[in-house]
């Protein structure tokens, strides 16, 4: 069996915390698909996040994590896609309940705001939870 893609996108202000995000995907045995930032140098993170959901609504990942300063633009800029349920954490629990609730498909995380522990720990949860579907079904239905 083939390992999940798990696809990164940053700007700047999270590019510090993508890149050990990165390393952790890779220990765990996830293929992980980079689409930058590579470098702490501005940039503007609608363009990551653009390229963050044309990877996941095209098939190339199944998952994504989306990071910027404080995690609030580059989530906008996925959620304009769509297809794509990106959603904002502080937590492991957040992150779990947006895959079982929510059937996220994108984490987003800010890297000004999130230190490295809890940033794994919400990535974990995150991809280990599954969406629980039942009365959770029809609301993710509305979204279109």
């Amino acid at each position: 069996m083939a390992a999940e893609t798990v696809a990164l996108a940053s700007d700047h202000g999270g590019f510090e915390l993508k890149e050990q995000l990165k390393k952790e995907l890779a220990s765990k045995g996830y293929q992980v698909l980079d689409l930058g930032t590579n470098s702490p140098d501005s940039v503007d993170y609608p363009d990551f996040g653009q390229a963050l959901a044309d990877a996941i609504t095209s098939g190339k990942a199944s998952k994504g994590v989306g990071l910027c300063g404080s995690g609030i633009g580059i989530s906008i800029a996925l959620n304009r896609k769509k297809g794509v349920r990106a959603a904002l954490v502080h937590s492991g629990l957040e992150a779990r309940l947006s895959r079982q609730h929510n059937d996220a498909n994108v984490l987003v995380m800010g890297g000004r705001f999130t230190g490295i522990e809890v940033a794994k720990d919400a990535l974990n949860e995150f991809l280990t939870a599954k969406f629980e579907g039942g009365r959770h079904t029809r609301r993710i239905e509305k979204l279109g």
